[in-house]
């Protein structure tokens, strides 16, 4: 709402508000208890103290009239002591006053009206009559006791009661004040309890009316969009701030509406993608059907005849060798070399092909007692090259035996087959755990392979040599990466060797495993496995 007061703004103005009427309060509330303070003070330290003052003030005075009086009738000191202590109470008292009255300009003057007066009663009436009994009896001082002298202490008397009179205005006044201070302060404490009452009621119809009306009417609209109504618009009469959330929770429905037009036409595609799959893999399925019909053929319709051209090329060869030319015999030889390289390739095209499709399941294959089987297949093409077997303590892992052996004596094969022509042959196997999988290294000392020819080793039918230099068929790597690529592992030449090659491949640690390598043990050797 363009040009309304945010929520924040309109909870900030009345909280200032209500604050400065809070503040005002309390700043009159503080003066008025202090004015309060100074009254209660001024009515407890001064005016009662007054009070009490003046009325010993007027019972010291009686005291001194009625002693001169005593002193006239029987001319004893001792009757004459109350003077003495009255003339004394007097002062103490008088000084007492003066510093209790302050400011009250009334009361001073009728205190110095009393002390004058009592001054005038002594030296007129007093101090006469105590000097004539002193001198001339008590009979002349008795003399002196008249209506005149009794009429001067009346006119004390009056000016005493005149002070008590003041003082009582002056102590009811400052009483008066009191209260009223009293009643203000009553009265700013009723003002603030209305003003935050009337602050909370305005905030909780502020609330209801910006806040709890609006959120539950966005509520209401986003429970609709969660139902499914995708396409109504989310909107809010609130403060900015509701209106902005709308506005988000309003773009994230129009996004999550899109995304699902979008995921409503990926899966019409995934259907469409499906479909063609499905039909692909019964495409694939009609194909393997096939290529398992052409195995079947390869391995019984087409050998049999080439056994036959086999059998009676060397047939010819064994008979009639020497019989012909030397032309005759050499195109003989080669006949017979073809029917045999021919059926050795059918056989590994088979084995190729089996890999994954013809198996036994995976069980716990040891590599220890599966070298020593390696060994023994090995054993006359390492007795002909003088070669040396050995490996070092290999672990236990899952999967096809008769797999891993093809793998390993494939490798062994290899490293013997591709010897350096000026050493004898030296196939070393080891293992070294990495991670959840065992690294198992085939090294040898080799011709070597070069980098660039690194990967090209494992594809089918390919050689890096002439086959009149090395025999085979160029797929006994191949079978080899596949092997490893079926029991989930990797296979690779190790870069960066100095002498040799050296093949490495990963085998899935066994689970729950905690075998370690001896890798640093006494390599076991071929002979050994012999002995």
């Amino acid at each position: 709402m363009k040009g309304s007061w945010s929520l924040r703004r309109r909870v900030t103005a009345l909280c200032a508000v209500v604050g400065g009427l809070l503040a005002l309060v309390a700043i009159v509330a503080s003066g008025t208890a202090a004015a309060s303070r100074s009254q209660v003070d001024t009515l407890a330290n001064r005016a009662t103290p007054l009070r009490s003052a003046s009325e010993a003030l007027l019972t010291a005075l009686v005291d001194q009239e009625t002693a001169v009086r005593g002193f006239a009738l029987s001319g004893n000191d001792m009757d004459l002591q109350p003077y003495t202590n009255g003339i004394a109470e007097e002062r103490r008292l008088t000084d007492a006053m003066t510093a209790l009255i302050g400011d009250e300009q009334g009361i001073r003057e009728r205190l110095a009206r009393v002390t004058t007066a009592a001054a005038e009663w002594r030296r007129e009436v007093a101090e006469p009559v105590v000097a004539a009994v002193r001198d001339e009896g008590t009979a002349t001082a008795q003399a002196l006791i008249n209506d005149a002298s009794r009429q001067r202490f009346d006119n004390v008397r009056a000016t005493v009661e005149d002070l008590q009179g003041e003082i009582r205005t002056f102590r009811n006044e400052t009483a008066d004040q009191a209260k009223t201070s009293s009643t203000i302060l009553v009265v700013l404490l009723i003002a603030a309890t209305v003003i935050v009452l009337l602050a909370g009621i305005a905030l909780l119809v502020s609330l209801r009316r910006l806040v709890i009306e609006p959120l539950t009417s966005l509520a209401e609209q986003v429970r609709a969009v969660a139902g499914g109504q995708y396409d109504q618009a989310i909107e809010t009469n609130g403060p900015p701030e509701l209106a902005t959330l709308a506005a988000d929770v309003d773009g994230m429905r129009r996004k999550i509406a899109s995304d699902l037009a979008e995921v409503r036409e990926a899966r019409e595609r995934i259907e469409w993608v499906n479909g063609q799959l499905q039909s692909q893999a019964e495409e694939l399925m009609r194909s393997n059907r096939d290529l398992e019909q052409f195995a079947y053929v390869a391995s019984h319709d087409l050998q049999e005849p080439l056994r036959k051209v086999a059998s009676f090329c060397q047939l010819l060869q064994r008979r009639y060798a020497g019989q012909l030319d030397e032309r005759a015999d050499q195109y003989i030889a080669f006949a017979v070399d073809g029917a045999q390289r021919m059926q050795r390739l059918i056989n590994d095209l088979l084995a190729f092909s089996r890999i994954g499709r013809m198996t036994s399941g995976f069980t716990d294959v040891d590599l220890n007692a599966l070298m020593a089987d390696v060994a023994s297949q090995t054993e006359s093409a390492r007795n002909y090259a003088k070669g040396e077997l050995t490996w070092d303590d290999l672990p236990t892992v899952m999967g096809e035996q008769a797999l891993l052996t093809t793998l390993l004596a494939n490798l062994v094969s290899n490293s013997i087959k591709f010897r350096h022509p000026d050493r004898p042959p030296k196939v070393h196997v080891s293992a070294e755990r990495v991670g959840a999988e065992w690294e198992i290294s085939c090294r040898d000392n080799g011709i070597g392979v070069e980098q660039e020819f690194a990967d090209k080793i494992f594809v089918i039918f390919q050689r890096l040599h002439a086959k009149d230099s090395y025999p085979g068929t160029g797929i006994g790597l191949a079978i080899a990466k596949k092997i490893v690529e079926y029991h989930a592992g990797r296979i690779w030449v190790a870069p960066d060797v100095t002498e040799g090659t050296v093949i490495r491949f990963t085998l899935p640690v066994l689970a729950g495993s905690e075998e370690e390598p001896a890798g640093e043990n006494e390599p076991v050797r071929d002979s050994e496995v012999n002995a």
